[in-house]
């Protein structure tokens, strides 16, 4: 008989398909994802060898892995979600890229033997996954010892009551999204997932809220809620994302954190 955690985090998946499905096209071309130059820092934050093979967890549609190819041997791209994954195979088709590949695979069990990659990363995830010192401790597991796994995402205020404020908004918008982390936290995942940070970078950008919202379709009642969060946050400073009106258009300020590891020969349990 199923446990409630795995029931729980089944229906959890069911409602990322869904989102992510739907979400599909507009994710693949919102501009904190396709911006070229932030896919640039990430790659030479990671740094990967030209002959390292390279994985990337939940790589919806594939612009970090092929941003990846160019600079290493091979690079495989893993999704829970169909629809990304063909726009993925679309991009590497139009790129003729022949040296990045796309699969389905869940990122709590991925499909691969332990230490099968030099670097295994994720970016813009971790804040979907119901379990991510899972994730991680899988990411590290199909990494070669001394190989490197590296994580993007927002990050929260490192207070709690803020750091719930910013999360609430976040998944009103989108019920697929479970929690970001304070940086301080998702050092000591990587910490207890054996691995020795070697890397950390910020960074900031803004977002429009109208725009945000209309990428995630998000039902009009949900999104007023949204927008009243986010109001009274400008007002107020309740979740550390520092709102700003732009020529009378509301944003606020994503800070996103990535965190590059080295796997250490003896891992250490989470």
């Amino acid at each position: 008989m199923p446990t409630q955690k795995a029931s729980t985090s089944s229906q959890h998946k069911t409602v990322v398909q869904q989102e992510f499905t739907r979400q599909a096209d507009a994710y693949a071309v919102a501009p904190s994802i396709i911006d070229p130059d932030r896919l640039r820092r990430l790659v030479e934050t990671v740094g990967p060898d030209a002959a390292a093979r390279v994985l990337e967890v939940a790589t919806g549609p594939g612009h970090v892995a092929l941003a990846f190819a160019p600079v290493c041997r091979e690079v495989i791209g893993v999704d829970l979600t169909a629809a990304p994954l063909r726009i993925a195979e679309r991009n590497r088709d139009e790129r003729g890229i022949d040296n990045a590949r796309f699969q389905a695979g869940d990122a709590e069990k991925l499909p691969f033997e332990a230490g099968e990659f030099d670097v295994v990363l994720c970016r813009f995830a971790f804040h979907h996954f119901e379990d991510p010192p899972l994730v991680l401790r899988e990411m590290t597991r199909v990494c070669r010892d001394g190989g490197t796994v590296a994580v993007e995402d927002i990050i929260v205020s490192e207070h709690e009551q803020r750091a719930a404020y910013h999360n609430r908004f976040e998944n009103l918008r989108d019920p697929s999204h479970t929690h970001a982390f304070p940086l301080s936290r998702l050092l000591s995942i990587f910490a207890g997932c054996g691995l020795e940070v070697e890397r950390v970078t910020t960074d900031a950008y803004p977002m429009h809220v109208e725009g945000w919202i209309a990428r995630a379709q998000t039902p009009d009642s949900l999104a007023a809620e949204t927008r009243l969060l986010i109001e009274r946050d400008l007002g107020e400073d309740l979740s550390g994302t520092r709102p700003f009106r732009l020529n009378g258009e509301l944003h606020f300020t994503h800070h996103t954190a990535t965190v590059v590891g080295r796997k250490l020969k003896q891992t250490i349990a989470f």
